[in-house]
């Protein structure tokens, strides 16, 4: 399955607010409500923070992806974020994150679940296309990238 298969351009925000961790995981959800408009917004977040206290999401080079599991739900739902100027989220390396994709997974889901985190993070170990996000103008900008580099993996 392609990512460009279930992100949706309107659940892409090219221009982050947030400056916080819990502030960002928010924001991630409030732009994925735009498209899964059923989700209780506070229940999506307690997910994603609670899976935060396992471990930080912030896998490195700038890059982030949480995601969580919640009961109910059909299908796994995708948002990207991008921050211009970076928000602290424990990472790795200890660096700001610039790119956020949220994955929320049906509860009883394995598979689909990981293939599409490492189908995320094989697209985001190329720098070209980390720089590409980051220069990106648009959702459809980003949608574009994200379609056109997944198409050469």
């Amino acid at each position: 399955m392609r990512i460009s298969d279930i992100l949706q351009v309107d659940a892409i925000e090219a221009d982050l607010k947030a400056k916080g961790k819990q502030d960002v995981l928010t924001e991630l959800v409030d732009t994925l409500m735009r498209v899964e408009t059923g989700l209780d917004r506070d229940e999506v977040v307690k997910v994603l923070l609670e899976r935060e206290k396992l471990g930080s999401t912030g896998i490195g080079d700038g890059i982030a992806i949480p995601h969580g599991k919640l009961k109910g739900l059909q299908e796994l739902i995708i948002s990207f974020g991008r921050s211009q100027n970076g928000v602290e989220f424990d990472s790795m390396d200890g660096k700001p994150v610039n790119l956020f994709f949220l994955l929320i997974a049906p509860e009883e889901s394995i598979g689909i679940h990981l293939k599409t985190l490492a189908r995320i993070s094989k697209l985001l170990k190329n720098s070209m296309v980390r720089q590409k996000l980051c220069e990106a103008s648009t959702a459809e900008d980003v949608f574009s990238i994200i379609s056109e580099e997944e198409g050469k993996l």
